[in-house]
């Protein structure tokens, strides 16, 4: 997925200023993963082992995992999409209404050292890194 969709789609796009986060999962974090992702956005990584290190539970993550993707989760299935292309409709549909204020509002935790001018997590949640879903990542 990374190597024959995710980042192929990325050099279509200007997206150098992109952060990438991940969690620090062993299956995230083989020397190969890291060593390919490292390439592909140098010190723009946060990840366990990557330039800038992610710590376990973080309050950032957390935000990430028991508020946005539950807001978003919420709001996908609210009407109960019945097929692939109506919950992906839903997903571009609830991720175009988030703005970095909103997510700025659900975190007490500041801006971390490592950011220039926008919160942690949206850095993360851009328009264009945010339109995904676990089979298809898609950029307008």
């Amino acid at each position: 997925m990374i190597t024959n969709f995710f980042i192929p789609e990325l050099n279509n796009h200007d997206v150098q200023e992109l952060w990438f986060q991940q969690d620090g999962a062993t299956c995230h974090t083989a020397r190969a993963t890291i060593d390919l992702l490292k390439d592909t956005f140098g010190d723009h990584l946060i990840s366990r082992f990557g330039p800038v290190n992610w710590h376990p539970r973080s309050s950032d993550l957390t935000q990430l995992d028991y508020f946005l993707w539950g807001y978003v989760k919420l709001l996908v299935y609210a009407d109960k999409p019945q097929t692939l292309d109506h919950l992906e409709d839903n997903i571009r549909r609830v991720i175009a209404v988030i703005r970095p204020q909103m997510l700025e509002k659900s975190s007490k935790i500041g801006r971390p050292d490592w950011t220039t001018s926008e919160p942690a997590v949206a850095v993360l949640c851009q328009k264009s890194y945010l339109k995904c879903n676990a089979t298809r990542l898609s950029f307008e």
